[in-house]
């Protein structure tokens, strides 16, 4: 299940980060860009229900016996996680807030809107929107980075960090023999 949770999140962050539209807020408004900004609002909030479902699930789920790697390898990769999941807590939530703020409805697909809960304060929300695109890029940079380690993992170091999260199916054999 953890696994499942890892890559449909990072495949709809990804194609969020794709279908952003970006730029002013008469541009991400614009009726030009309107299923753009939906896909992605809805992939947001998708991502949001996601994260939330998978912090649940590793309340209660067993976790395997890590891949021993040294004490440095450890605590950074404990720090890009929990850097992870704080980006895609903080995403959905300075989205949500930022457009509230401007006056305008998180719109999803199929035309369903949920409408600002926030007072209007459009400099408040601008900022918002500002370190949401910021958080945007900070999350794609820091998957690549957590990404090129387990490939620096599975090629350089040949052990099992990268293939422990890789579904049964498609894993290969692991050097312990399972």
């Amino acid at each position: 299940m953890a696994q499942i949770f890892h890559w449909i999140t990072a495949l709809l962050v990804l194609i969020a980060f794709i279908y952003g539209p970006g730029g002013s807020e008469q541009r991400i408004y614009s009726p030009a860009t309107d299923f753009d900004r939906q896909l992605h609002e809805t992939l947001g909030m998708s991502v949001f229900v996601l994260v939330v479902l998978r912090v649940l699930w590793r309340m209660v789920d067993t976790r395997p016996e890590p891949t021993p790697v040294p004490r440095w390898m450890e605590l950074s990769a404990k720090a890009v996680q929990g850097a992870l999941y704080l980006l895609l807590f903080a995403l959905p939530i300075t989205a949500i807030a930022g457009a509230w703020l401007e006056g305008h409805p998180v719109t999803l697909l199929a035309g369903i809107q949920i409408p600002p809960l926030l007072g209007l304060s459009h400099a408040a929300g601008a900022q918002l929107a500002n370190l949401h695109t910021w958080l945007g890029d900070a999350i794609l940079w820091l998957a690549g980075l957590h990404a090129v380690a387990a490939i620096y993992h599975h090629i350089v170091l040949k052990d099992d960090v990268f293939v422990s999260m890789l579904p049964a199916r498609i894993a290969p054999r692991r050097a312990n023999g399972r």
